[in-house]
């Protein structure tokens, strides 16, 4: 079993738990419920804004703990002052993180992604119930009749779409509800990086879907490198989570991108 495959295992295990604690009616009842929610896509193209959308994660299977010790509070308001949209993984057991991050990273007036792995309806929906905007599809672990029944599913609830792939394969999974898509440049089943995947299925990304660049991206120029290709967003998170002080990382990243796309 690859990484991967014991996450989706596992995270079955925990929505079933979750079912059982905290009903459907329940969440709808929250009272992020009924905000209207940001448009993510309103953001990247926005010509003042850097495209970037920051993340903030803990721990990862590959690295283990990156950063546990800066604050979602300050290290999303420091996001929030340049970035285009912000990313909180709620991800427990093997990234850190829960959904209380993503209900307090909420203080922010900027669009927020849920970054999980979405097996099951009941999980969209408690994304709505916790303030996010956004929320991913992996297409390495769900069917393309599963992508179209959850990305209908968020659309009803006012949620946007970022379709993760991979490889030319799971182009296959994008279907009419999904707004962006994003190409993960680390493999899940091995966490191996190589930005050339995003070059590789530019081109093949409809043109009315905005592509987003993840993973990999540590410098200004490689940014550069991909916009010119036709990106639109770069997911970016353990770049500055590494760092003792995330919030000064990002910073100083976001000015030397101004200095290249002056």
């Amino acid at each position: 079993m690859d990484i991967l495959e014991t996450i989706v295992a596992n995270k079955k295990l925990e929505v079933r738990s979750k079912k059982l604690e905290v009903g459907i009616s329940d969440l709808e009842m929250s009272d992020l419920f009924q905000r209207k929610t940001l448009s993510l896509r309103e953001f990247l193209l926005d010509k003042n804004k850097t495209g970037i959308i920051a993340e903030y994660k803990r721990k990862s299977p590959s690295k283990g703990i990156i950063n546990d010790l800066s604050t979602v509070e300050d290290v999303t308001k420091a996001y929030a002052e340049s970035a285009s949209g912000i990313s909180v993984l709620t991800d427990e057991n093997f990234f850190g993180g829960n959904t209380n991050d993503l209900l307090k990273a909420r203080i922010n007036q900027i669009p927020i992604l849920r970054k999980d792995f979405m097996i099951d309806e009941y999980q969209i929906i408690e994304a709505k119930s916790i303030g996010a905007d956004v929320i991913l599809l992996i297409a390495a672990c769900l069917s393309p009749n599963q992508v179209k029944q959850f990305a209908s599913l968020a659309k009803q609830l006012g949620l946007e779409v970022l379709l993760e792939i991979h490889n030319y394969q799971e182009l296959e999974h994008i279907c009419a509800d999904v707004d962006f898509i994003g190409v993960n440049n680390r493999n899940l089943k091995t966490f191996e990086v190589d930005i050339q995947t995003s070059l590789n299925l530019i081109n093949k990304i409809p043109t009315e879907m905005l592509a987003i660049a993840e993973s990999g991206i540590s410098n200004v120029d490689t940014i550069v490198t991909l916009r010119d290709a036709g990106f639109s967003g770069f997911l970016i998170g353990e770049n500055f989570m590494k760092e003792t002080n995330p919030m000064i990382a990002f910073a100083d990243f976001v000015a030397q991108l101004k200095t290249k796309l002056v």
